[in-house]
Formats: structure tokens, C-alpha cells, sequence
């Protein structure tokens, strides 16, 4: 430490600095979106798509159960597999077994015909399944996002200074282990 008495003069102003950066800085606020449809979306005004893929909503295995928030980047898959996960032991990796388990967001050409019928879930083969999973969109946005929910038939206001993004439903899960199906 130097004695305030021992301090010298200032010395002379320097050479003017290099501009500083113009480049935005990213906000870090994620915002995900799920179409329920085959359909990509796109983010809204002032965001910035960071990628589209797969809505992913629930995994099993090695008797591990993990569920995805349909809020959190986790959820929107970059790239679809029917395997959609690995596990690794000691440096070695497998891909997941008969007996493990995964679960999408469903497109409503999953629950509907055409003319709006009801239709039972035959099987698909290969790539065929990606008609019935849907799809969504990661952003990253400049605040915060927030759901607003109603228990109303009609739709909530957004609280006051923010803007609505979409209307939609919400989207509840329940399933019983023994009657889990994928």
C-alpha cells in the first residue's frame, strides 16, 4: 500500500481507446414453443431462434424415470431418434434397451383423421413417426417469459407492461407407471 503522501502528480491523458464492441450481448432468457403440429414455428418479433427440433416430454431407462419441462430447452430435441438417449458406464456408452421408454408431444394428426374422427395408433415404420411428433422452436428472448393461465373459458390478460406471445391451452400430464405407453 502507498502512503497518500507519497503519490506523485497525474500524469498526462493517454491515446483515445479502440471502440468497444457493437455486437449485442445475448440476454441468456430461453423461451421454448410447442406446435403440436408437424409444422416448425417461428419466434416472435425481437427473439432469436436458436434451433427447432423434436418435442420431447418424457424418458425412461436403466430404470431411471426423467420428465421434461415443455418450458425449458430441454424439451425441444435439435434432432429426432427413436432412441433418443444413451448411457454411459465406466467409459463405455450403449444405446437405450427394449425395456426403456420415451414419450413426445403427439401432433393432432396423431389423435385425428381428417375429418376429425378419432383413429387408433397403428404402428409406423422408420421415419415415418416424425408426421406424428411435435414440433417446436428454442428462442432466446429479452426478459423473462410468463404463462398465464385461466380456469375460465375465456382468456387471461397479460398483467400490466408485458405483451402476449400466443394463446393456447394448457397442457397438464398424468400417467399411471403400469398404464405408461409409448
Amino acid at each position: 500500500m502507498v502512503a497518500l503522501q507519497d503519490q506523485g502528480a497525474p500524469g498526462r491523458s493517454g491515446d483515445a481507446g479502440s471502440p468497444g464492441p457493437t455486437t449485442t450481448f445475448n440476454s441468456g432468457f430461453l423461451l421454448v414453443m410447442h406446435s403440436q403440429s408437424d409444422t416448425f414455428l417461428s419466434c416472435p418479433a425481437d427473439m432469436t431462434q436458436l434451433w427447432t427440433g423434436y418435442s420431447l416430454l418424457y424418458l425412461e431407462g436403466q430404470e431411471k424415470a426423467h420428465t421434461q419441462d415443455l418450458g425449458q430447452a430441454g424439451s425441444c430435441m435439435h434432432l429426432f431418434s427413436t432412441m433418443p438417449f444413451s448411457y454411459c458406464k465406466m467409459g463405455t456408452c450403449d444405446y437405450v434397451s427394449c425395456n426403456d421408454k420415451w414419450a413426445c408431444v403427439t401432433t393432432s394428426a396423431a389423435i385425428t383423421s381428417p375429418t376429425g374422427c378419432p383413429v387408433p395408433m397403428m404402428p409406423v415404420v422408420g421415419r415415418d413417426i416424425q408426421q406424428d411428433i411435435s414440433r417446436c422452436v428454442v428462442c432466446e428472448a429479452p426478459s423473462p417469459a410468463v404463462a398465464v393461465h385461466s380456469q375460465k373459458n375465456s382468456n387471461p390478460f397479460c398483467p400490466p407492461n408485458w405483451r402476449s406471445l400466443w394463446v393456447g391451452y394448457s397442457f397438464l400430464v398424468a400417467s399411471d407407471f403400469m398404464c405408461f405407453s409409448t
